[in-house]
């Protein structure tokens, strides 16, 4: 019998703000909010950004004055939303008017001869001809050169992509921890994963006592890497630039770091862990490996996650010069505009409509999945299920990067899942896409050629499709957590979220079996059974998942194990409840700080207690089995 993937925890950071209770998600319908619901967001916000403070039960604003809550956001709130989702650039980045890069020059000195200053590690391996050498100290040299000579120049130019989907200004995960130097995609997995196991209600060492250390898995990964100063970017640029490589630099950089800080310095995990990639799928890719561990029964439960941080001059001029990027250029010319203001640059993301690239995004993402028995054992908040994640290549193709046919295999099995497992009913009537949705040319004709078709081959009449990079961003390998995420709060609120930016859809999209939601969609909270998510990336990786609502799992929980047992959930689930909800408040606003356990319960080897049976060890309630049911025994 194979268990299903119940997601019992959710958290992260993207431009929208904290994924857990659906702070996030309300950023993009606030005006759909009640009074209650859009004030608690926009406190969280504004504690995020360090706009506001609690203390001693008083509401603070960033210069120190005790204010009423309503009259604290009727001040600064306008500040919270300018500051928020896809909009220019800003200078805690990078200054878009002065990005730097070195000129080369062919120069000659007006008396032959040019001198310059270098270290003595900066000296060519090669010493050229014309080059004379003089020592001046034990790390510098004079260098005379006879005649003309190539000369790297310092220079600046303005951007030619200012806009971006970037977390909320004045928001500084690497400040709320000992962050000694680590890249920013590794601060913001701090926060995403502390904020995915607090919204759980359900302290992870409870769970720990209940599983045994190897039934717990982490996967986690981003598609590029730590590409900052701090990561792959400073290793690569820093000898160039004459600045020192330092020892974090190369291993900090690798993708899968963020499973390995997980492990390390917030879970203690001692079980299964790796990183996927899949460019733009590796969400989704993690995702799969979650899945089949618990389905399996090989996992009780699995930490899943993404991080991406890729707001960064260098990675933005490479996929500008792939033609990928909304061109500041380009917008001008889609509107007919000489100047781009900030309302411009907030609707620089238009999927399905008149578009002209994509937009680079940040975010960090993480849910926690749990065995059906688990969940219920623990009282867990279920906030939707995943039972299967589809993976599949594009074959033979002419250009590494453009798409293929593996899409349609993707989701058209993600939709047969949903028929299969609900009925032809609640895949026609009751289910909606979450379109990968990048908002270049290419993409708005091929992806909505592939759900237009899947639509007519399971007589889906008017298939709902979103978008939600509109508001914050492509995050490339976190993309499809942003996705799920915001799909679990349509499940709470009963909205599909538009796509605003776009005003019409294109002429060339494929839309006859396709509803394209440009406004917000009212579905009603429990009208919903199922979403497929949807992935697209760079060289062939397309991925598809259904994901089922909390009321669907519920049923399907009971048909498996009963009233009785149900019941029995929904009481011990009270205290789960209220205890997430604690955390909500005091994380919105501002009293909580992501977990990081530095140098803390760290074992050797000459802790174990080792046995032919099992391994012990200390500060694990159970052991790890060396006796496993033998899988080939018909063989030996």
């Amino acid at each position: 019998m194979s268990q299903l993937p119940v997601i019992v925890g959710f958290g992260g950071i993207n431009p929208a703000g904290r994924a857990s209770s659906h702070h996030a998600y309300r950023r993009l319908i606030l005006d759909r909010l009640d009074t209650d619901s859009r004030r608690q967001t926009l406190l969280s916000l504004a504690t995020l950004m360090n706009l506001a403070s609690y203390e001693d039960g008083h509401y603070l604003n960033a210069a120190g004055e005790r204010l009423a809550l309503d009259a604290l956001l009727e001040q600064i709130g306008q500040q919270v939303l300018d500051n928020t989702l896809i909009r220019r650039i800003h200078p805690d980045w990078f200054d878009v008017n002065a990005v730097m890069f070195n000129r080369p020059a062919d120069v000659e000195s007006p008396d032959g001869t040019l001198r310059f200053v270098l270290r003595r590690r900066q000296l060519p391996q090669q010493i050229p001809a014309n080059w004379e050498v003089r020592e001046l100290s034990s790390n510098q040299v004079e260098v005379s050169v006879s005649g003309r000579c190539e000369v790297i120049f310092p220079d600046s130019k303005v951007a030619q992509v200012q806009s971006a989907g970037m977390l909320p200004t004045g928001f500084e995960p690497g400040k709320l921890y000992q962050s000694r130097n680590h890249p920013r995609n590794l601060q913001m997995t701090v926060y995403a994963a502390s904020d995915a196991l607090y919204s759980t209600g359900i302290p992870f060492e409870r769970i720990l006592e209940r599983v045994h250390p190897d039934q717990v898995g982490v996967y986690a990964s981003n598609s590029i890497g730590q590409l900052d100063d701090f990561g792959f970017g400073g290793l690569t640029k820093f000898p160039a630039l004459g600045k020192r490589t330092t020892s974090k630099q190369m291993p900090l950089g690798y993708a899968q770091m963020p499973a390995d800080f997980v492990n390390a310095y917030i879970l203690g995990n001692v079980g299964v862990t790796g990183g996927s990639l899949g460019a733009c799928a590796t969400f989704l890719y993690n995702l799969r490996n979650a899945v089949n561990d618990i389905r399996s029964g090989l996992r009780k439960v699995v930490l899943v996650g993404g991080s991406d941080a890729p707001v960064t001059p260098e990675i933005i001029e490479g996929f500008r010069a792939m033609g990928a990027l909304a061109e500041d250029k380009d917008l001008l010319a889609l509107d007919g505009l000489t100047e781009l203001g900030d309302s411009d640059y907030r609707r620089a993301c238009r999927p399905f409509g008149e578009n002209c690239g994509f937009t680079i995004g940040e975010s960090s993402q993480f849910v926690l999945l749990m065995s059906d028995d688990l969940a219920l054992e623990f009282g867990a908040q279920i906030f939707g299920a995943v039972p299967e994640v589809f993976v599949n290549a594009d074959g033979h193709k002419k250009s590494i990067s453009a798409p293929g046919i593996g899409n349609y295999l993707s989701l058209g099995k993600a939709a047969g899942m949903v028929r299969s497992m609900l009925g032809d009913e609640a895949l026609r009537q009751r289910s909606f896409v979450q379109a990968h949705g990048t908002s270049t040319p290419q993409n708005r004709v091929t992806e909505s050629h592939v759900i237009n078709e899947i639509a007519r081959a399971f007589d889906i009449p008017s298939w709902p499709v979103t978008a939600v990079k509109s508001y914050i961003g492509h995050s490339q390998g976190t993309a499809a957590g942003d996705q799920l995420s915001f799909s679990l709060g349509t499940w709470q609120y009963g909205y599909i979220p538009g796509i605003q930016t776009t005003p019409g859809i294109a002429e060339d999209v494929h839309s006859s079996n396709l509803n394209f939601a440009l406004d917000h969609l009212e579905v009603g909270a429990g009208n919903i059974d199922a979403v497929l998510l949807n992935s697209k990336g760079f060289g062939g990786n397309n991925a598809s998942a259904p994901l089922l609502s909390p009321q669907v799992t519920e049923q399907l929980l009971a048909r498996r194990h009963g009233n009785e047992a149900m019941k029995a959930w929904r009481q011990r689930r009270e205290a789960t409840i209220e205890a997430a909800a604690a955390y909500d408040d005091a994380s919105s606003k501002g009293l909580t700080r992501p977990i990081y356990l530095y140098d803390h319960s760290v074992l050797e080897g000459a802790d174990l207690q080792i046995s032919a049976e099992e391994i012990r060890l200390p500060g694990y309630a159970q052991a790890v089995s060396l006796v496993d049911d033998n899988p080939y025994k018909d063989m030996c």
